[in-house]
């Protein structure tokens, strides 16, 4: 299984292929091959940056002679007028890294700033704003990446490092109780030590996963806030505490006033906004 790190090199690699091709033919016919310049990134919008490090991997990948000077770090609020970064070397290796480069920053960024919103409404609670896998394809890693500059938690990267049992594993597998069972004597056949978390709709489901038992997680999906501050009563601290299902930033702050530790929100990552950003010679 690739690592985060390979799963970054391999999409960057694939942007710069992509977007480039066999050459930034305007860029090579309007441009002597030895001319230098600086440009700086300029913030247009306020928010929360993200996407730097993925900024200097690209810089990295199309001339390791470009030299950049990074003035705010990712997670930071930034300001319109800001410079988060300059970039300084040959003029065509900057303008062939340029829209590689805000492509990344500006959609993390958009990600960032609306996981900040969501993540400051309830700082004052136990409460954690979960992302979830509704990200674009072959963008998951750095979606979340942006999430976690936001100040949200990541959920599961995907498939394969947490168990998600959720209505139709239990449809399919004949009940709450064969669901979990099956889960357990397949990790320990497996020797994986991962963690389970189980999808209730409705507190008859919930008393069978109590009546069980050997889950970490228990996601509460589609309950009112009365019946969620009910299941957490219920549930009384033996499990972690999820709540899922069309919460919106309007309702987050009563889900979590009910005491769950985690709410998943995916407009964290499938309904964003890219935050303004622009590269200017300087």
């Amino acid at each position: 299984m690739l690592s985060h790190n390979e799963l970054i090199d391999q999409l960057i690699d694939l942007a710069i292929a992509e977007d480039i091709g066999d050459g930034d033919h305007t860029s090579l016919a309007c441009i002597p091959d030895t001319e230098k310049g600086t440009v700086k990134l300029l913030v247009k919008e306020n928010g929360i940056l993200a996407g730097t490090e993925i900024a200097l991997k690209i810089i990295a990948k199309i001339d390791a002679n470009l030299k950049t000077e990074v003035f705010i770090k990712d997670g930071s609020k930034i300001k319109v007028g800001d410079i988060t970064l300059k970039i300084s070397g040959r003029v065509i290796s900057i303008l062939q890294a340029e829209r590689l480069v805000l492509n990344f920053m500006q959609r993390m960024s958009g990600i960032a700033t609306q996981t900040a919103a969501y993540a400051n409404l309830i700082s004052d609670l136990k409460t954690r704003v979960l992302d979830t896998r509704k990200t674009t394809p072959g963008l998951r890693i750095v979606e979340k990446l942006a999430v976690l500059a936001g100040g949200a938690v990541n959920h599961r990267m995907g498939l394969y490092d947490m168990v998600m049992i959720k209505d139709n594993h239990v449809d399919f597998a004949g009940g709450i109780a064969n669901a979990i069972n099956s889960v357990n004597s397949y990790l320990k056949s497996k020797n994986k030590n991962i963690k389970i978390e189980i999808e209730v709709r409705n507190f008859e489901e919930l008393n069978q996963v109590l009546a069980t038992g050997k889950v970490h997680r228990i996601m509460l999906d589609n309950f009112t806030t009365e019946d969620t501050k009910k299941a957490v009563e219920l549930i009384g601290g033996r499990y972690e505490t999820e709540s899922s299902g069309g919460i919106t930033f309007d309702t987050l702050r009563g889900y979590a006033e009910c005491g769950v530790d985690y709410i998943s929100v995916g407009a964290l990552t499938h309904q964003i906004k890219s935050l303004d950003l622009s590269l200017k010679a300087v």
